[in-house]
């Protein structure tokens, strides 16, 4: 028999290691197509480093979207432990993002040096959203006592805004700085409640039967306010005086805001209707102003209502990036897979998604280069690199 000719078994041996290796091949493609991502099972784990060059939890829409965005780095979960996240904010100066934790009442300090995060302040007064200025001074909306400060570089407080037309305001939201001194600010209800702030005086507002007793737990001068404005989006100018841009008949439940570049157009969120509000309520869009010379406000135009596979991922906080792309964190719920940011070109289309296992209320450009996006998603804080910068000082 020629020693070159296979035996039968021996066929059956070599047909079963081709087969054997075939499947070991399958497997391994199959493990590089699908890495875990917060849609797999089991769950991407963040805290976990990735190994894959490219984020399978970043989501290309539109081209346009992959020049914006890195293909080497990936989603990194920095600190969690937080009841509420909100109001990230790069101090360039510092170097390091202070973020609020409305329910704990404390603002938190992620550092650039060693990237630990630690106590900043203790009470904040359930503060939401925070900024800072151009002139690098911290800008905060403080929910418990229903105003907007600031923090002056030698450590005092100054209030920037707690009334209009004599009348206390709601709970400021966000707020943005602009160039030329004055604050930009939204005062929708939501801090009306004890999580976020303090409810309304007993007899008045939502507490009209008075079951809730708004000064336990709260400072002594606390428990004594009650609804009296509608929803609006306000301005400060410099000298202190406050404007009503928008009243809720134009937009209702104003959160989220943020200027354009050129800082000619006015994104603001209207989210959802809070009890206590007189009109519409929001409807969970945002709407794009056109800014006047004279600082008023255009009639506003719907910017995007947010659907997206039949999905409303409603927006929260916004930030505008150097080249006008939107970046807005995404609110949908239980709905796995569409909580996280969404972006969309200045046009109003969607361009690219960021998926995070949490609901995302608010973003913020930072970095000593302002190219990467921080995330307050619910209890976690999250990071990534961008191939873009911010376009405001916070």
């Amino acid at each position: 028999m020629d020693e070159h000719l296979i035996s039968r078994r021996g066929m059956v041996k070599a047909i079963g290691a081709l087969a054997g290796a075939a499947l070991v091949g399958d497997s391994v493609r199959a493990q590089r197509a699908t890495p875990p991502t917060v849609i797999s099972n089991p769950p991407r784990d963040f805290s976990q480093p990735t190994t894959y060059f490219t984020d399978p939890d970043i989501l290309t829409v539109d081209p346009s979207f992959d020049g914006v965005v890195l293909p080497n780095n990936a989603i990194k979960r920095l600190w969690t432990g937080g009841l509420w996240l909100e109001g990230p904010a790069w101090s360039s100066v510092g170097r390091f993002l202070v973020f609020s934790d409305i329910g704990s009442n404390v603002q938190m300090r992620w550092l650039e040096d060693n990237a630990g995060v630690t106590l900043f302040r203790n009470p904040s007064n359930n503060s939401n959203g925070n900024t800072f200025d151009y002139q690098g001074r911290q800008l905060s909306c403080e929910h418990l006592t229903r105003r907007v400060v600031r923090y002056e570089h030698d450590g005092t407080i100054t209030i920037i805004a707690d009334k209009y037309d004599g009348k206390r305001l709601n709970s400021p939201n966000d707020l943005v700085a602009h160039p030329d001194g004055s604050v930009w600010f939204t005062d929708p209800p939501y801090g009306g409640q004890m999580f976020e702030g303090q409810p309304d005086a007993a007899g008045t507002g939502l507490n009209a039967a008075g079951h809730i007793n708004p000064r336990i737990g709260t400072p002594p001068e606390m428990g004594t306010f009650h609804r009296e404005l509608p929803t609006g989006v306000y301005r400060v100018d410099s000298g202190g005086r406050v404007d009503l841009l928008a009243g809720e008949d134009v937009l209702p439940d104003p959160n989220g805001l943020a200027f354009s570049p050129d800082r000619r157009k006015l994104y603001v969120v209207s989210f959802a209707k809070f009890p206590g509000d007189t009109g519409r309520g929001g409807d969970r869009s945002v709407y794009a102003f056109d800014v006047g010379a004279n600082n008023r406000l255009g009639r506003p135009s719907l910017f995007s209502d947010f659907m997206i596979d039949g999905v409303k991922c409603a927006p929260d906080g916004i930030r505008c990036d150097v080249d006008g792309n939107l970046w807005c964190g995404s609110n949908a719920g239980r709905e796995l897979g569409y909580n996280g940011v969404t972006v969309w070109n200045p046009q109003g289309k969607l361009i690219g998604r960021i998926r995070l296992p949490e609901v995302c209320a608010n973003i913020a450009f930072g970095g000593p280069k302002r190219n990467r996006l921080f995330m307050c998603a619910s209890q976690s804080l999250y990071a990534v690199y961008v191939n873009t910068q911010g376009a405001g000082p916070a």
